[in-house]
């Protein structure tokens, strides 16, 4: 399963992400598992990448694709483009979740 882990601030805007695990480590293989696996690194990766050239935000990435493990945070003040941005990713990532679930995905919340 993936879990994202979704870091918000005081105020609630959303101030960076953390992601382990795969869709497709299931025993038993089900239809729909790489569908998941695709659509979240296409999300993931198309966030990472637009923050990146779109804006001059300053943030931090990490990754492991053999553990499945992503992590992105800024680093500075947050503009209203990566705002949108970051909105866009998540409204992706909940529609993954409320289309497939478990044991494909899960959000969660955390205030940092």
């Amino acid at each position: 399963m993936i879990c994202v882990t979704v870091l918000t601030d005081s105020e609630h805007r959303y101030i960076g992400i953390s992601m382990t695990g795969h869709a497709g480590l299931a025993e038993d293989h089900q239809e729909g598992q790489e569908l998941v696996c695709a659509a979240v690194s296409a999300l993931t990766l198309n966030m990472a990448n637009s923050v990146e050239h779109f804006t001059g935000d300053e943030f931090e990435a990490d990754e492991d694709e053999e553990r499945g493990y992503f992590s992105f945070r800024f680093t500075s003040d947050i503009s209203s483009e990566s705002q949108l941005l970051m909105n866009s990713f998540l409204f992706g990532l909940l529609d993954i979740e409320e289309s497939y679930g478990e044991p494909y995905i899960k959000i969660c919340f955390k205030e940092v």
